[in-house]
């Protein structure tokens, strides 16, 4: 699935995107919805490049494009991914390709398309189209062991997990971008027994680490998507923080499972990495030894060989100390998306076997990715056992859930032998006290 625009030999005309370490280097080209920042402008999509994004609106005014592009750069310039989305693999591939050249070094664009750069910093972003329905799965296995044995410590993993892809509806109306305030919610949680509950602001207030996926093709209701053609329907990926107010969890999630201990926000990444930029760090999906292979629905030759992702997590937090002190914010937690039991197209495969109808612009979280020691849980529930075992950081303060002021920073980034280093930028969220 590799091709030229993979080449770790690639460089750039636009110099910060040749830096090493840099999230954005050519081989990546993710895409966003933004404009400049404190502008009546209209909102356009861009494509991140080094530090600068390359503002497609004035791209197609000023560049040559090859022929066939004009429709796709458009509806980019409009600000339309979801319009471009609905074009397919080939029109993102043609794309693609036709940016790659653009933006490599001594390109024939290269002249007219410096003066469509805008440094990153004096952009701000919109969601990179409207979302329909979001879902959130749970297909981190270390997650549902870990947070299961705290639960029911006889019984930590249910019996179904290994068959079936687990996954709830969540609130699209509350999806908000990297960056954006939490406000504290207040919620009905458990009080002592034989007394009544109470409401009040939410005192186990955590993130999770998490992926989202953008469905770019639909499908109609009432014919599942197979798993040949389930990856065809996803454009692309992001960062996802899924917050989660665990003490309104604990008393509401039985018999329904989640709903406001989740739906008061949902952070994403405008950033939008295109399923083909990951295609040098494709793995195989590993099954520990004994346990079931997927039913033929959820399974295919392709997805054995090269569903699975190997995607760098990271967990960060500041608090409000820190940050009046200028002190370095601390990271809690790494993690890999090869730790998933369930890859992207068994999500795809699973979410419309049914016959469930996805649209364009639909969003998929993976669920929370955690690894399997103790140190790489993807949210504090896990990270200290439930409040039980607060950790202690770097200045001293201890945390056993997110207190107000704190601010949570999650990472991403792929990197292997033979392969560019590409990122997924970071989603952001600084905790604000209840009203």
């Amino acid at each position: 699935m590799r091709d030229s625009t993979h080449d770790p030999g690639l460089v750039s005309w636009v110099e910060s995107a040749n830096v090493a370490g840099c999230d954005f280097p050519i081989q990546n080209l993710p895409y966003a919805r933004f404009r400049r920042r404190r502008s009546e402008e209209p909102w356009r999509v861009g494509v991140a490049i080094g530090d600068q994004v390359l503002d497609l609106a004035m791209a197609a005014r000023q560049a040559p494009w090859g022929d066939g592009l004009d429709v796709w750069l458009e509806q980019l310039a409009a600000g339309d991914l979801a319009g471009f989305m609905k074009e397919g693999p080939w029109a993102w591939r043609m794309m693609r390709a036709a940016l790659s050249a653009a933006l490599t070094a001594d390109s024939v664009q290269g002249p007219f398309l410096e003066l469509c750069l805008v440094e990153q910093r004096f952009c701000e972003y919109e969601l990179p189209c409207t979302i329909g329905d979001y879902t959130d799965f749970f297909a981190g296995i270390h997650h549902a062991r870990t947070v299961g044995s705290l639960l029911r410590p006889d019984n930590p993993l249910l019996p179904n997990y290994r068959y079936v892809p687990i996954g709830y509806h969540g609130r699209a109306s509350s999806v908000i971008l990297e960056g954006g305030a939490i406000r504290r919610p207040r919620g009905q949680v458990k009080s002592a027994e034989g007394e009544p509950p109470q409401y009040l602001p939410v005192r186990r207030l955590d993130y999770e680490l998490e992926l989202g996926l953008w469905i770019g093709q639909p499908n109609a209701l009432g014919d599942p998507v197979q798993m040949g053609q389930a990856e065809e329907r996803l454009f692309g990926i992001t960062l996802l923080n899924d917050w989660s107010a665990r003490d309104v969890q604990a008393w509401e999630y039985q018999p329904l499972g989640p709903f406001l201990a989740k739906s008061f926000a949902t952070s994403v990444s405008p950033w939008v990495v295109t399923f083909d930029a990951l295609a040098p760090f494709r793995r195989p999906l590993v099954r520990p030894p004994g346990d079931p292979q997927p039913l033929p629905y959820l399974d295919s030759p392709f997805n054995r060989e090269a569903g699975a992702f190997d995607i760098h997590l990271e967990a960060w937090l500041e608090t409000a100390r820190m940050r009046t002190a200028k002190e370095p914010p601390v990271r809690l937690s790494r993690s890999n998306a090869l730790d998933a039991y369930w890859t992207p197209a068994q999500l795809v495969a699973h979410h419309t076997s049914n016959g469930c109808n996805l649209r364009v612009g639909d969003l998929l979280g993976t669920g929370t990715l955690s690894g399997p020691q103790p140190d790489q849980g993807g949210c504090l529930l896990e990270l200290t056992r439930g409040g039980r075992a607060p950790l202690t950081l770097p200045n001293g303060e201890t945390r056993a859930f997110l207190e107000d002021g704190d601010r949570v920073v999650l990472k991403a980034y792929c990197e292997a032998p033979g392969a560019a280093r590409i990122g997924l930028g970071a989603v952001s969220g600084v905790v604000l006290p209840a009203r």
